[in-house]
């Protein structure tokens, strides 16, 4: 066999086969990642760490996502789409600071995600009953398997879905977050 010549050491053979295994596992990880994201339906935000505009950027404000997702400057930009799963979260948290410092208000529209810049404003809308609502982001999660975006109680009663608690979303990235927020 090529990998391992007559020549070679034992070491030098343990050490070919680890590496072996070692990137058979990781094939095996990026495909299974692959399909399961391609099972929930379910697209991932990344920063973006260029300006893009999108085609139909006539209602689109330029936005632009630094690798640690904070705004680079006010007059970029870039449009998000998402499609999944939404619940909301209220009582337990309400009262409480979130990941932007301010303090929670499951009566005011905000939501939580995990790669949406903090202040943006998202506009989400309830693929179940057309209805939508926008949103600022100022909070990081959701933090349970299969969902992309929490919703505090308001968004969630304007969305339709308090009593079922979930429901299925698209998300959209509408704005930044403003200098105020900086």
């Amino acid at each position: 066999m090529f990998l391992m010549p007559k020549s070679a050491t034992p070491a030098v053979l343990q050490a070919r086969i680890s590496w072996l295994i070692f990137f058979s596992f990781l094939g095996q990880s990026c495909a299974a990642i692959s399909e399961l994201s391609q099972k929930n339906g379910q697209s991932i935000a990344l920063p973006q760490t260029r300006n893009e505009t999108a085609s139909n950027s006539a209602s689109i404000q330029k936005v632009s996502i630094e690798s640690d997702g904070r705004k680079k400057s006010a007059k970029s930009a870039t449009k998000h789409t998402l499609n999944g799963t939404a619940s909301w979260y209220g009582p337990k948290f309400h009262g409480k600071k979130t990941a932007s410092g301010e303090i929670y208000n499951q009566n005011k529209l905000t939501a939580a995600h995990k790669t949406l810049p903090l202040g943006s404003k998202a506009r989400v809308t309830n693929l179940d009953n057309g209805s939508a609502v926008e949103v600022e982001i100022n909070d990081r999660g959701p933090f349970v398997e299969g969902r992309i975006i929490d919703l505090s109680r308001a968004a969630a009663r304007a969305l339709g879905f308090v009593e079922s608690g979930t429901a299925p979303v698209r998300v959209e990235l509408i704005a930044e977050e403003t200098a105020s927020n900086n």
